[in-house]
């Protein structure tokens, strides 16, 4: 998993498939979801990159996208927003959430 920060971030996201986890490290579900988005990361390798950003770190990123809660995670497609989930989610919801959304198969 890559991490992200709010000088890097849109040119992070602006080409491909690209899920980015906005976590705090305060948050214990985003602390759950970890482990879960690095196995959703090995099993789609190569389709969609998978970033992490910390919204204490990157406050004006966290708010343009309007993120209220965490973890968020955004699915961008050549840095456009295709679509979101919010809440702690298992890996097969979040690998079919990327396979709808995005162009992967």
């Amino acid at each position: 998993m890559k991490k992200l920060s709010e000088e890097t971030f849109y040119k992070d996201v602006e080409k491909g498939l690209t899920l980015v986890d906005f976590f705090a490290d305060w948050c214990g579900p985003c602390r759950m979801l970890s482990p879960i988005l690095d196995k959703v990361a090995k099993e789609l390798e190569g389709t969609v990159t998978i970033g992490k950003l910390d919204i204490d770190n990157a406050q004006r990123i966290a708010s343009s996208f309007q993120v209220t809660s965490v973890p968020t995670l955004i699915l961008f497609e050549d840095g456009k927003e295709v679509g979101r989930l919010v809440g702690l989610r298992d890996q097969e919801g979040i690998k079919t959430f990327v396979q709808s959304k995005g162009k992967v198969k």
